[in-house]
C-alpha cells in the first residue's frame, strides 16, 4: 500500500475521466486492478489499470457516479494531490491465450480499461477485433488511438453518430469470424457478458475460451 501523486486528470465526457498517477515503480500485470481510496471517507473502490506495462504512469478510466463516495472524489483531484493505492490484484489476463490463437476484445463503458493496458504494451499480438459499446459518443475513450491499434467496432446505444452503429455492442457479434479456436475477452456490465457468453457457447465455443471480467459501477 502506498500513495501516488496525480499527474493529470483528463475529462472525456460529462462523467467519464482518465486519472493519471505517478507509477512509483509499482509492478503489475495486464488486467490487474488497484483499489483507489477516498481517505476522508475511509472508502475505496477497485479500478482496472489502463496503462501499458512499460509506462511511467498509472492510468484509470473512471465514471463519476452521482451519489458516489469514491468516484466523485477521484474526479475532483488536482495535479499533485496524493491518492492512497492498495497493491495490485486480478486474474483477468487479456490476450494470454497463446501466441497463435486468435482473440477478440469486447467491452462496455469503462470496461475498456484492461484492453487499453494490453494495447498500450508494446510487442503484443493484435486482437482480431475490439468491440466497444458506450451510451454516447462522448463516453468513448481514445477512439482514434484505438482505431489505429486494432480493428475497432463501435456501438452507441443512446444517440446517432455518423459512421457508428446505433445500438448495443452485442449487435456487432455476427460480424466476427467464426473460428473454433477463437478466444473472447469480455469486460463490462454483467448483462452484456452473460449475453455474449451465451451467444458464443451456442455457436460451439467452449466456456474455457470465454474470459470474463464483470465491471460494476464503482461509486
Amino acid at each position: 500500500m502506498g500513495h501516488h501523486r496525480v499527474q493529470e486528470l483528463r475529462r472525456h465526457g460529462p462523467d467519464v475521466y482518465e486519472l493519471v498517477l505517478e507509477r512509483n515503480d509499482l509492478a503489475f500485470e495486464i488486467g490487474d486492478c488497484l483499489a483507489l481510496h477516498n481517505e476522508a471517507a475511509a472508502q475505496s473502490r477497485p479500478y482496472s489499470i489502463a496503462s501499458g506495462q512499460d509506462e511511467d504512469s498509472l492510468r484509470f478510466v473512471i465514471r463519476r457516479m452521482v451519489g458516489g463516495v469514491v468516484s466523485p472524489h477521484l474526479c475532483e483531484l488536482r495535479n499533485g494531490d496524493s491518492v492512497k493505492v492498495n497493491p495490485p490484484f486480478g486474474w483477468f489476463r487479456p490476450g494470454a491465450c497463446g501466441e497463435n490463437a486468435p482473440f477478440v476484445f469486447i467491452a462496455t463503458g469503462t470496461g475498456i480499461a484492461p484492453f487499453l493496458s494490453y494495447l498500450r504494451t508494446p510487442q503484443r499480438p493484435a486482437p482480431v477485433r475490439c468491440l466497444y459499446g458506450v451510451r454516447a459518443l462522448h463516453d468513448v475513450v481514445e477512439r482514434d488511438w484505438l482505431a489505429s491499434q486494432c480493428e475497432l467496432g463501435l456501438a452507441i446505444s443512446r444517440e446517432d453518430s455518423p459512421g457508428v452503429h446505433r445500438g448495443r455492442v452485442t449487435e456487432l457479434l455476427s460480424d466476427l469470424p467464426e473460428t473454433p479456436d477463437l478466444h473472447v475477452y469480455l469486460c463490462g456490465l454483467d448483462t452484456m457478458i452473460d449475453e455474449v457468453s451465451d451467444w458464443f457457447e451456442n455457436r460451439g465455443l467452449h466456456h474455457t475460451q470465454i474470459h470474463r471480467e464483470v465491471f460494476f459501477h464503482s461509486a
